[in-house]
């Protein structure tokens, strides 16, 4: 194609790419190699000559395109997972409609990105680089998926061009598939008191002459670590037993480390053993809980068992909580004086409270949620699980609230309308890991499909 550059005069945006002849390859309608990189880069499309409106379809009012992006497995996936997404483009007028009725989009281009915000009142974030604006005109071209997003992109993928020069009929619909590997170095999807992390695949669209139109979709990324420093084998120990059948390298990728991720994670929540601890509030030994393991996966049970027989102050009542800590690294905090607010913010996913007085032994159950984030760590915040004790003791030693079991005459029994209590509150650190992605669609549930009207 034919290039021209303008230099000065007002309102001039740079480079222009005019129409090149278009030809058709495996069925779609495209523009040549280097149209596609001009547009890549940022360049306005423009048809040229005679006949070129009639050539893009007609942007009246009226006229519409609808594309619609589906993701293929469910928007949870495993930072290093190929993610595959199809996007449809469609014109929804009937296909009686006249050919006058045609629409045509200059061209569309995906990217993944993860949009990171901070809490101003717990987070002290260096100044933001004034020499690299954030946000772009409405009236430029330049594909910037994250315009318009609160905070700052920290993380993101080369974008890649789903097409060029798209003219559809009236009831016409093509489709393309658009693959992406997620990158294993990112932080996990992640909403939180102080800071945020969130994870979106978008889709720019762009009729000529008009700005770029945005479909974002939500995506939910679960990180394990550990998976960053192991590299796929190249070479297989056996042979296909095909030679004529071609294999797709991202599914056996995805295959391999989906299979890795699964043996890593059992093997770091299979292993039962029990753990048992002493509990006491100073004045002597409240019991002992005991729990058979201390690494668990998102969706699992955290059981533990209270044995209060051989304990020599009463306790009255008890509490567990399980809970995730998000602390603000020191170096990120805001000082207290200043108007910050706390750095360390905690919350409660599941929780169970027993009265517990006369109770030899007991046990609890709390489910961790299939939408909970697993503990990680970044340069600004780190999450952390627990279980939250907290303990009711009486103050009098040997404490017996209970009437004798003979009686030579009929009494009436009634429990003190007070008691002098102690409480305390006592820590264990748990750590909970990320499930399969698979598990986690299905248990928690988000959109797969998003749609938008241009």
């Amino acid at each position: 194609p034919r290039t021209r550059s303008r230099t000065g005069g007002a309102g001039d945006r740079g480079p222009r790419c005019t129409e090149p002849p278009v030809s058709t390859v495996r069925g779609v309608r495209a523009r040549d190699a280097r149209c596609r990189a001009a547009v890549a880069l940022g360049w306005d499309v423009e048809p040229r000559g005679k006949g070129a409106e009639a050539a893009w379809g007609s942007d009246s009012g009226a006229a519409m395109i609808e594309v619609v992006a589906e993701l293929s497995r469910g928007p949870v996936f495993l930072a290093g997972e190929t993610l595959e997404c199809v996007v449809t483009v469609t014109n929804p007028l009937p296909p009686t409609a006249t050919s006058a009725s045609s629409e045509a989009l200059a061209w569309a281009s995906a990217q993944i990105h993860c949009q990171f915000h901070a809490s101003e009142s717990r987070v002290a974030l260096p100044p933001p680089d004034s020499s690299q604006p954030d946000v772009q005109p409405e009236s430029q071209t330049v594909f910037l998926p994250h315009r318009g997003e609160r905070g700052q992109c920290i993380l993101s993928t080369p974008p890649k061009i789903l097409f060029c020069d798209l003219r559809l009929d009236p009831g016409e619909s093509k489709s393309y598939s658009y693959s992406e590997v997620l990158p294993i170095e990112g932080p996990p999807s992640f909403r939180g008191q102080s800071v945020k992390y969130v994870y979106k695949l978008t889709i720019g669209c762009q009729r000529v002459n008009s700005p770029i139109t945005l479909l974002r979709v939500p995506l939910r990324v679960l990180v394990l670590t550990g998976l960053q420093d192991v590299r796929f084998p190249q070479e297989e120990a056996v042979a296909p037993s095909s030679p004529f059948l071609e294999e797709d390298e991202c599914g056996k990728k995805d295959s391999w480390l989906a299979e890795l991720a699964g043996e890593r994670l059992m093997a770091a929540t299979s292993c039962r053993s029990l753990h048992l601890y002493n509990i006491s509030d100073g004045r002597g030994k409240v019991g002992t809980f005991g729990i058979f393991k201390s690494v668990y996966r998102l969706g699992e049970d955290v059981v533990g068992t209270l044995n209060l027989g051989e304990g020599t102050v009463a306790c009255l009542q008890f509490s567990v909580s399980l809970q995730t800590e998000e602390r603000v690294q020191p170096e990120y905090q805001r000082r207290r004086g200043a108007g910050g607010a706390p750095s360390v913010s905690h919350v409660t996913h599941a929780r169970h409270q027993e009265s517990c007085l006369h109770t030899t032994r007991t046990s609890f159950s709390l489910p961790i949620p299939l939408s909970s984030t697993p503990g990680f760590f970044t340069a600004v915040v780190s999450l952390k699980w627990r279980l939250h004790f907290e303990f009711v003791t009486s103050r009098e030693p040997g404490l017996v609230l209970l009437p004798p079991m003979e009686q030579p005459e009929p009494v009436t029994w009634t429990g003190p309308e007070q008691v002098p209590v102690d409480t305390f509150s006592w820590d264990l650190p748990i750590k909970v890991l990320p499930t399969s992605p698979t598990l986690a669609s299905y248990a928690a549930p988000g959109p797969s499909t998003s749609t938008i009207t241009i």
